[in-house]
């Protein structure tokens, strides 16, 4: 008996769902199917001479150098010490306002996501940086968890990100533009989450507390710590927007940078080289085999005709580009509750952006919009991966506290969205000026 190609995907598709529910790893779990998936249709030699060029070419190709390069300057970042400084610039400035510590996290939070591109690294930094400092002051559990998880999701956004990198790779869309796109949607979004706890402030005035104002001196001095982040960010995102580095140049540019920046400073010594090195590969590898296994994967999806399928389905249902647009982020939004973000990307992108493209959006607008998307199911309950790491940091906290710090973040994020759905130009108006 031999199964047409729909029922091979179907299967290939049940098989990816129920080796994830048995915790496989994302990547294997991918591969393994792509690869029985592509025997059983075209045959066995094939399948694994597929193997083994896709992992060699992903591991050796220039492009893909980029990953490695910016979570390594992630690395050194995280161990200088960049965070609490960030944290200490922006409460200088804005902790005696009301909710003063809510709006220096979110600030804070943006600097770091402008440097080290992970939403899952940057709401772990924040709990064990702002968290206390909240508490101290007697900020409530939910909101200070909340403001950390949302603030988190800037991570991705803001460049240089992961999520963003390997929506280019996949996509094959130039990963410098896609950078320089997700500056102002990231902004607006950093924005926006303040004003969040500015509104949260007037609307239950005895809610959140005000810290004592900080003296000039104090003002200064928060400035002059924050020097190096911003050389940093200037240096990476200047060379990449004015063409001077190609994303992959600019990445091993920012690494150095942040290594000698760190070494300078006194703030990096061997061990801490070592961490940060460690650290990257580690990370480093994790998203390359969930590449391979995505690419594996793909071809599956290629043979079985999948993107093709779901093209046609989705544009026959007559619900007009942006009905078919919001179908797409709705499921975005349900698989945001299961899965890793990198992840979800790595799957549901061979056959998303297919039909993208045939409705005629902009695919680099579509990466920015689909990044937020994605970034709003890592804070949406019933699961949010950005609320399990601070449950991990922070032991003391329930997982329906944080969700009800997050609620009036998620209402932010939707609002956003739409606004960025409303006006492609907030996300198209830099990378049209490169």
């Amino acid at each position: 008996m031999h199964l047409s190609t729909e029922a091979v995907a179907i299967l290939g598709f049940v098989s990816l769902f129920v080796l994830m529910l048995l915790r496989v790893p994302v990547g294997m779990a991918m591969g393994l199917v792509g690869v029985s998936g592509f025997a059983y249709l075209v045959g066995g030699t094939a399948a694994l001479k597929n193997v083994g060029l896709t992992s060699m070419r992903t591991v050796t190709d220039y492009t893909f150098g980029v990953i490695p390069m910016f979570l390594l300057m992630g690395a050194f970042v995280s161990n200088s010490g960049m965070s609490r400084e960030l944290f200490r610039a922006a409460n200088a400035y804005v902790g005696h306002l009301k909710g003063g510590l809510g709006i220096a996290t979110i600030a804070a939070c943006a600097g770091f996501a402008a440097i080290s591109g992970s939403s899952v690294a940057t709401a772990a930094t924040f709990a064990t940086v702002a968290y206390p400092e909240m508490r101290r002051y007697k900020y409530p559990q939910s909101f200070a968890t909340g403001v950390i998880a949302a603030g988190g999701t800037l991570g991705a956004m803001l460049p240089p990100s992961t999520v963003l990198a390997v929506y280019g790779i996949i996509t094959e869309q130039d990963i410098g533009k896609l950078f320089i796109a997700g500056v102002i949607p990231g902004l607006l979004a950093a924005t926006m989450d303040m004003l969040t706890v500015v509104i949260i402030g007037k609307v239950r005035p005895n809610f959140l507390p005000s810290t004592p104002r900080h003296s000039r001196e104090e003002r200064l001095k928060g400035l002059r710590d924050i020097w190096a982040t911003l050389v940093l960010f200037v240096f990476v995102i200047g060379g990449l927007y004015g063409g001077v580095f190609t994303p992959t140049e600019a990445g091993g540019m920012g690494a150095s940078g942040a290594l000698l920046i760190g070494i300078a400073r006194g703030r990096l010594n061997r061990a801490e080289i070592r961490r940060s090195l460690l650290q990257a590969v580690r990370t480093a590898a994790a998203v390359l085999t969930v590449l391979i296994g995505a690419l594996l994967f793909g071809y599956f999806l290629t043979v079985t005709q999948t993107p093709q399928n779901v093209t046609a389905f989705l544009t026959s249902l007559g619900l007009g580009r942006y009905g078919v647009l919001a179908l797409i982020m709705v499921m975005y939004i349900v698989l945001g509750c299961l899965m890793d973000s990198l992840a979800m990307i790595i799957l549901t992108i061979p056959i998303i952006f297919p039909v993208i493209s045939q409705l005629g959006f902009d695919p680099v607008w579509f990466g920015v919009i689909i990044v937020m998307t994605v970034e709003l199911g890592l804070i949406h309950p019933p699961v949010g991966m950005n609320v399990f790491v601070i449950k991990s940091v922070v032991q003391d906290v329930s997982f329906s506290t944080i969700f009800v710090g997050v609620l009036p973040f998620i209402i932010t994020d939707i609002i956003r969205l739409v606004i960025l759905i409303a006006f492609p130009v907030l996300a198209l108006w830099l990378p049209s000026h490169m």
